[in-house]
């Protein structure tokens, strides 16, 4: 697996880069601003990007417009973007624009290092990573007469655990149930939220647009 960071932090960012090393990753390059990075990225054609959201030189939403650039240059690159605090806008702002390859952590997984390398070749594998407490957060703040309301407690666990990136065994894992009752919670979710078998658009599948809905309704609180 090859690897491009854009972290402006000096220390995380050489702490990443050693920590994913002494893992056997290829780390191509490091940077500290967006520019380095799409440069390296361009350069080196990694498997996977990991981007810190706030970047020179405002320090706002510079790794998040960076991720989407090279995202749009690199059909199929993975990205995993860092941040100290959960900030839902920017987290939708990424993951509508594409399908998959896509993940959203709070920095502190990063100490976590198994989780955190766990959703890193999640990502590079084409799947989703999203920091359970981001996954918190946006249930917590979603309003009361969105289509969200119609589901279940437990299709919600359901759905909040698809959007840290879990496939059905592990969801019936952590939650102690069968496979079997985690299909059945999932197509009652489809249902519930109108996703019907054929709902493909922009190549969007039943279980990522089922995240994706959730995600943009809470963006509108923002």
């Amino acid at each position: 697996m090859r690897i491009v960071i854009a972290e402006d932090d000096p220390l995380l960012r050489e702490g990443l880069a050693l920590l994913l090393r002494a893992e056997s990753l290829d780390v191509a390059a490091t940077a500290g601003t967006p520019d380095e990075a799409l440069a390296a990225i361009d350069t080196y054609r990694p498997d996977v990007a990991i981007f810190d959201v706030r970047m020179p030189p405002t320090h706002t939403d510079e790794g998040i417009r960076a991720a989407v650039e090279a995202r749009r240059r690199h059909a199929g690159l993975a990205v995993l973007v860092l941040s100290a605090y959960v900030e839902q806008s920017f987290a939708t702002h990424l993951l509508t624009g594409g399908v998959g390859g896509l993940g959203y952590l709070l920095k502190e997984r990063v100490g976590r290092v198994e989780e955190f390398l766990d959703a890193l070749h999640r990502v590079a594998g084409g799947g989703t990573a999203i920091d359970p407490e981001v996954v918190a957060q946006l249930f917590t703040r979603s309003r009361q007469d969105t289509r969200l309301e119609r589901l279940s407690p437990r299709e919600r666990d359901v759905l909040a655990l698809m959007a840290e990136g879990l496939d059905n065994g592990a969801i019936a894992a952590r939650l102690v149930v069968t496979d079997g009752a985690v299909h059945k919670h999932i197509r009652s979710i489809f249902a519930k939220l109108d996703l019907s078998p054929t709902d493909r658009a922009d190549r969007v599948d039943r279980r990522v647009a089922a995240v994706l809905h959730y995600l943009e309704d809470t963006r509108r609180l923002v």
